[in-house]
């Protein structure tokens, strides 16, 4: 059928891959919620929250109230919030964040990825000084006046709003406010009528390493081992 189909072939497992894990992490992030505040979204601004991210990635309707539906169980796993810090190759920082039932095939994963590319773990709170946690908001632009904009939402905790490309290319407003300021941002949006794609808290990083094409090459085997596990709900580097 030639290389333009084998290509478009490629490219289409390649996306099913990622929206299967995306559809993993985020029906392990509704659970949470159900067990931190109960599976009632309209009392549950976590569970809203995680949600309203779900339908930003067209996570199918079915499996959102699947997700619900079995976090209420008594049966079902508890997952604890575990997140790992360490060094990749070529001094690049590294933090996971993690949500698993077995903390000790976890550790035991994650420690042997970073060992396998000549990374170290570090102890918890050694990037603080890298990373830092935002409140993440994106939403489409369309014709609002973000000048505007960006003065109506001082009083909301707004640190700093930009526009960015989508993974299609297209223009999306990116809203950072601080990790205390996520509800209060969160509502303001909501008065407002913006519909919010997604809303996140995110490890931003306050500085950069450099590496070469060689080098990087070396730290995304790391990043990619990371990414496929199973325990692992997002990976943050400083790798410029």
């Amino acid at each position: 059928m030639g290389r333009a189909f084998e290509f478009r072939k490629e490219r289409k497992f390649k996306r099913w891959a990622k929206m299967a894990v995306q559809f993993t992490r985020l029906g392990k992030e509704i659970a949470m919620a159900v067990k931190a505040g109960g599976p009632n979204p309209d009392g549950n601004s976590r569970l809203k929250t995680a949600i309203q991210n779900a339908k930003a990635v067209n996570m199918p309707k079915d499996r959102v109230e699947a997700a619900i539906k079995r976090a209420s169980s008594k049966d079902s796993s508890d997952y604890e919030e575990i997140v790992y810090e360490g060094y990749a190759p070529h001094g690049v920082a590294v933090l996971i964040e993690t949500a698993t039932d077995n903390t000790n095939r976890t550790v035991a994963n994650v420690r042997s990825y970073f060992n396998k590319v000549g990374g170290a773990l570090g102890k918890t709170g050694s990037l603080d000084f890298i990373f830092q946690r935002k409140a993440v908001f994106r939403f489409l632009p369309g014709e609002l006046d973000l000048e505007e904009l960006e003065l109506e939402l001082i009083d909301a905790g707004l640190e700093d709003l930009f526009v960015e490309d989508d993974e299609e290319g297209n223009d999306i407003a990116v809203i950072h406010t601080s990790f205390e300021d996520f509800g209060k941002m969160q509502k303001t949006l909501e008065e407002k009528g913006i519909e919010v794609k997604s809303a996140k808290l995110e490890r931003i990083t306050l500085s950069t390493a450099e590496v070469n094409e060689e080098q990087a090459a070396d730290v995304l085997k790391l990043i990619d081992k990371l990414e496929e596990d199973d325990d692992v709900q997002a990976v943050y580097h400083n790798m410029a």
